[in-house]
């Protein structure tokens, strides 16, 4: 199955060069006056082997169909991280395994994750994460939606850049595919 490249997103498996990749990052680039392209950071499945790829934005992607079985995260150990499926059996995934999709794993989340040939090969995120915000600037109260951000530290460890009136404790949603804020939960 063929998807244009804007629609890779972290934790997919496609197939890139005749082998098996998941794909780890996915980063749309728009350098100045050049078109813009799509910087992937890929693990060959059999290998283990990682790099960076570019695609256009149009680039057909042969996207892998897997076995996919609904889980949901119950909570990690150092690079270990535990799912259950609805048969109530954990699983556990290492980090490597995972790669920048553990930013957005909270507990309770519904995933899904991919196994091929017995295999599990990784997960495919929801599109949007409902986070807290741990640390951040202090809000000010008269500031309005605009092009100036500030960074802000979530509960997983993901730094997302805010607007100015986010403060501390707030639940925000967060796109999976860009790591970016959306709007207030």
């Amino acid at each position: 199955m063929s998807i244009p490249a804007t629609q890779m997103r972290p934790g997919m498996i496609i197939k890139h060069n005749n082998d098996l990749h998941t794909v780890f990052s996915v980063e749309h680039r728009t350098p100045g006056n050049l078109r813009a392209f799509i910087q992937a950071k890929l693990r060959n499945v059999r290998t283990g082997a990682m790099f960076v790829e570019r695609f256009r934005s149009p680039d057909p992607i042969d996207r892998v169909i897997v076995d996919e079985v609904k889980m949901e995260f119950l909570y990690n150990d150092g690079d270990d991280y535990y799912f259950m499926d609805e048969a109530f059996e954990q699983t556990m995934l290492k980090r490597d395994t995972l790669g920048d999709a553990v930013e957005y794993l909270i507990p309770n989340l519904s995933i899904s994750v991919s196994y091929y040939d017995g295999k599990a090969v990784g997960i495919e995120l929801p599109g949007v994460v409902e986070m807290t915000v741990m640390e951040t600037e202090p809000g000010i109260k008269s500031a309005t939606a605009s092009s100036v951000t500030k960074p802000a530290k979530m509960e997983t460890g993901l730094v997302v850049a805010v607007p100015p009136f986010i403060n501390e404790g707030e639940k925000i949603r967060v796109d999976t595919a860009e790591g970016a804020y959306i709007s207030r939960a």
